[in-house]
């Protein structure tokens, strides 16, 4: 969004910042000579053991990115960090991330979500690529590649978003010429949550799931509780080993197993009228990723299966609703509010791409990404063996001010001041390498979209939001905020 501040804003306390602390830099201090063993990488104080049962008994860890952040500004550009029986090394500098690439594989490792690799070996369920790592996950990905992340495939899938979007916009035009003070005061989340749905289900599978009438479908909001069980129970399930979970979370586990079952269902219906109408050699036109890739006919019907379930729960997490506009590079600013006053400008569709430095600022992001380290290699000047997991911080990252001269401003130039600033990863919202965001173009296209139409947002709320880790970093609570059409 381009907005114009009306009143100053509220940056939060040095705690949460970079300047009072030690100014990290985009480069490590001066190396010494020779390089350190692993062992003597600074340690995160604390028992993992303790760790890992105090994220079970608060059903997840909502501080997680303030406590990592402390830990840096305590210890460093890099430390170690142990929970139950997982081990991984923490970084938040772009050179770091520079050599992660430099040093990937044609097979990136990542870390597998355990609870959703233990319902689809329960059920015996295929995993698609989120789930995958070596040959197979390279093979699966060279596939889908074409149909999902490729231009050519953007081109086609973007007129689709751009029917939700604009239906968006005129049911909250709607909703605002109705008032007779003609604005409309409420919390936006619920809305921009059934928005980034119904366009990826549209996306994906061709279809509307309605959530944006009046009287929504009841078996498109069980589609949704179910999506958003299933997330609610994966942060609650994932930090803690599965041998303990089980008898410890019997309950969550019933959850999360069906939360799954429900979206299982619902992609195993929706495959099945695709693949009927295609057979039935109805009159063919661009119709969504499922029915591409049911027509190039290179990927097994369990495989297709497995991909789109993958993509349908990762367009969820992808595109959140975000308190506000000022996500950069992972910042998810506890501290960064938007000016009171913002208004949602319009450009022509063809120009797009003049939207993308504000798409960058507001898109809602993970904690961090993670890569297996393919081979040895050197970082801040330690030792890092063949398979340590490594996991970059962008919410420190973003926070830097040594990266970003303005941190904890909405600043959207600042993607376009980058350009040549020698900083070769400013925006990491979607990872890094061959093993990058499978479904960014779709998040990115939807983001785009939505703020492409005419509104004029305001708020009254200047306080600090406090952002939280469930899955990815959300906010708290959310302020209201009063939509008024622009003539």
């Amino acid at each position: 969004m381009a907005l114009w501040a009306k009143a100053r804003v509220r940056m939060a306390g040095p705690w949460l910042s970079l300047h009072e602390a030690r100014l990290l830099g985009t480069r490590g201090a001066a190396a010494p000579k020779a390089v350190l063993p692993f062992e003597a990488m600074p340690r995160c104080p604390g028992n993992k053991w303790m760790r890992m049962l105090q994220i079970w008994k608060e059903q997840g860890s909502e501080n997680m990115h303030l406590d990592m952040h402390q830990t840096f500004q305590e210890l460093g550009p890099i430390f170690r960090y142990d929970v139950g029986g997982r081990h991984m090394v923490f970084v938040m500098l772009p050179e770091d991330v520079e050599r992660l690439q430099q040093a990937d594989s044609h097979h990136p490792q990542r870390m597998l979500l355990e609870p959703w690799l233990a319902y689809r070996q329960a059920r015996g369920h295929k995993c698609g690529v989120f789930l995958l790592n070596g040959p197979q996950w390279r093979l699966d990905r060279l596939r889908l590649n074409p149909d999902v992340l490729s231009l050519p495939a953007l081109q086609k899938y973007t007129p689709l978003v751009d029917g939700v979007a604009r239906d968006f916009s005129q049911t909250l035009k709607a909703r605002v010429l109705q008032n007779a003070r003609g604005s409309l005061t409420l919390h936006i989340a619920p809305s921009v949550f059934c928005y980034t749905i119904e366009a990826s289900t549209l996306v994906l599978y061709g279809e509307r799931l309605g959530l944006l009438t009046q009287q929504p479908n009841p078996d498109s909001l069980n589609f949704i509780h179910a999506l958003e069980a299933m997330l609610k129970s994966t942060v609650q399930l994932m930090f803690v080993p599965r041998r303990l979970s089980r008898w410890m979370s019997t309950n969550m586990w019933r959850e999360h197993f069906e939360a799954w079952d429900y979206i299982f269902q619902y992609a195993n219906r929706a495959i099945q009228r695709i693949y009927q109408e295609l057979a039935l050699g109805h009159p063919w036109h661009y119709s969504g990723i499922v029915a591409e890739l049911l027509m190039r006919a290179d990927m097994t019907l369990d495989t297709i299966k497995a991909n789109t379930i993958d993509l349908t729960a990762g367009s969820v997490d992808t595109v959140r609703p975000a308190p506000s506009p000022s996500h950069r590079a992972g910042s998810s600013p506890a501290s960064r509010q938007p000016p009171p006053r913002a208004n949602v400008s319009s450009t022509p569709l063809p120009n797009l791409c003049l939207q993308l430095p504000k798409g960058k600022e507001s898109m809602a992001l993970p904690c961090g990404y993670q890569r297996g380290a393919a081979s040895e290699l050197v970082l801040q000047n330690y030792h890092i063996l063949a398979g340590t997991l490594v996991k970059v911080l962008l919410y420190s990252l973003g926070r830097n001010p040594a990266v970003f001269a303005r941190p904890e401003s909405y600043h959207p130039q600042c993607w376009l001041d980058c350009q040549g600033s020698g900083s070769r990863f400013p925006h990491l919202a979607f990872g890094f390498g061959v093993r990058q965001c499978l479904g960014r173009r779709m998040a990115e296209v939807e983001m785009l979209l939505l703020l492409h139409h005419n509104f004029l947002v305001e708020t009254l709320e200047q306080e600090d939001i406090k952002m939280v880790y469930r899955f990815i970093l959300m906010p708290s609570t959310l302020p209201f905020f009063t939509f008024r059409a622009i003539q």
